[in-house]
């Protein structure tokens, strides 16, 4: 399990389709919602 870089919800890697990379690191997320904020400023959220 990881938390969504975005809501902080636990997310299972191994389940979910929503992902994104950024800077070598592969993010995961538990809406399209999530993804698509995180896409829009990774630099916001990946240091979280």
């Amino acid at each position: 399990m990881t938390r969504d870089p975005v809501c902080g919800m636990m997310v299972d890697e191994k389940k979910t389709k929503l992902q994104s990379a950024y800077q070598g690191k592969n993010f995961y997320f538990c809406s399209s919602v999530c993804k698509t904020t995180f896409d829009k400023a990774p630099q916001k959220y990946a240091s979280k």
